[in-house]
Order: structure tokens, then sequence, then C-alpha cells
């Protein structure tokens, strides 16, 4: 078969499942352009009047909805940080556990993997004990504090730092470096692709994070965007139409996220996966 059209079959094949998996985001981005009357009588589908369409519900969340704009900043903050944090302590585990040998390395890496297979919901309530000890409640630090040093992370940079040259380690030490000093200026930027895939995987879970915020937050002005979105429907009035829009806004940093590491996110995420 000629080349031409192996590439052209290829790229509508591509195209048709692309279309698939947007389908639910063409929904709800027709339906936020919908009004609430409409989408209580008709549901969230494909079926709607080109008439009622409108931009009213964005209009509100740029305009009215202010605590709206308070939970997407949160949910910023709390996600930066912890994406900065978690990639620098989790990789410095995850490293440590690949290029070091030391007493109980083996147990603390058999550790990390019974922590992968342990739902949080499970650890859920001893971490909830401990910030109540801790008085952390209703504080930013009780959402970025049990991301820090996150099993998969360190599991996906254990795995990376493998196949990292240990003589680059040796000559900096002959150089005189410090072992911090060889981590932070010669094998960290070798890991770059896997810091850029564990950044889009880690700013993922943190923004989409909902439990466990909802958990620990106690006031409304603490609240990050998806409790915050979920405090919309109420027994009193179903705001469906707001919440539609304001989780069409929630995609924007998730996209930007993946533009700007995209670049390295197959890369990373095909070498960690191989390592061993």
């Amino acid at each position: 078969m000629n080349r031409k059209v192996i590439f052209l079959i290829t790229n509508i094949a591509f195209f048709i499942v692309s279309l698939v998996a947007l389908f639910p985001i063409i929904i709800l981005l027709i339906s936020s352009f919908r009004p609430s009357s409409d989408l209580m009588r008709n549901g969230i589908s494909l079926t709607f009047d080109l008439d009622l369409l409108t931009a009213a519900n964005y209009t509100y969340i740029f305009t009215q909805a202010q605590n709206y704009w308070v939970w997407y900043g949160n949910s910023l903050i709390i996600t930066l940080v912890t994406i900065v944090l978690s990639l620098i302590f989790s990789s410095m585990v995850g490293y440590s556990l690949a290029l070091y040998d030391f007493k109980g390395k083996n147990f603390f890496f058999i550790l990390v993997l019974l922590i992968l297979m342990i739902p949080f919901e499970i650890l859920m309530l001893p971490l909830y004990d401990l910030m109540i000890t801790t008085k952390l409640i209703n504080t930013y630090t009780s959402i970025v504090l049990p991301m820090l040093v996150a099993a998969p992370a360190v599991f996906f940079f254990r795995q990376y730092a493998l196949g990292l040259p240990k003589e680059l380690m040796d000559a900096a030490r002959i150089d005189g470096s410090s072992e911090y000093g060889i981590f932070f200026k010669i094998m960290l930027p070798l890991m770059t692709p896997s810091l850029a895939a564990m950044a889009i995987l880690q700013g993922l879970s943190s923004w989409n994070n909902f439990l466990w915020p909802l958990v620990t937050l106690r006031t409304s002005d603490m609240f990050t965007l998806p409790v915050g979105i979920a405090t919309l429907l109420t027994p009193y009035g179903n705001n469906y139409d707001i919440l539609i829009a304001g989780s069409m806004m929630t995609i924007v940093p998730v996209v930007t996220l993946f533009i700007i590491f995209q670049r390295y996110f197959i890369e990373g995420l095909t070498v960690g996966g191989v390592k061993g």
C-alpha cells in the first residue's frame, strides 16, 4: 500500500480517536453557554436550541462571582507550591534510592511500593489526626504537606535516575563538589525530562484534588476550586449553568501546563518507565 495512503488513513484514525476523547469536553463547552432552565429541562446533551445560547454564565463569573476567583487563586497557589516542592523533595529521594548505597535502602524502597498500593482513603484518617495534632486544619500547609514526597513521584524519579551515569558523580567529587552540588548542578539538569513529566502529573493531581481539601478546609475563603465549585450545588438552588462554565475555566491552567512541558512529557515517561 502506498505510503501516502497509509499516512492519510493513520491521520484520519487519530483524528476520530481525538474527537471521541474530546467529545465530553465539547458537550461541556456547549452546555456552558446554555441557561440553567434549559439545562434542567434537557440535561447535558447535544440537544440544544441555538437561540438560547448565551455568554451570561461567563459574564457572571468574570463580573460578579468574587468567591470563584478567590477559589481559583487558592488552587493556583497551592498547585504551584506543590509542584515546586514536590519536584525538589521527591526527586532527591528517588535520586538517593537509585544512586546511593546505604543501610536500609531496599527497605525504604519497599515502603514506597507499599504506599503505592494503599488507597489514599485509608491514609486519610491518620493524616487528618496528624493535622489536628499539629493544628494545621484549615491551612494551606495541610494541603501541601502530604504531597511533598509523593510515592508515585519517588518511584518515577528512582526509575529515571537509574539511567544516569555515576561517572559524573565521581568526577564531580574529585573536583571537590559537595553531594548537594552534584545533585543540583549536575544530576538534576539531566533529569529535566522526568521533572517536566512529573510536573504535569503532580500539577493535575493537586489541581483536581477534591477529597483532602474538603476534609481539612473549613472556611469559604480558604476553599480550593473543586471544593468551592461543589458548594454551588445546594438543596436550595442548583446553579448548574455557573458550575459548568466555572468547570470549563478550570481546564485553562491544565492545558497551559501541558503546553509548557509537552516537549519533555513523552520522553520523560518513556525513559523513566524502562529503567530498572
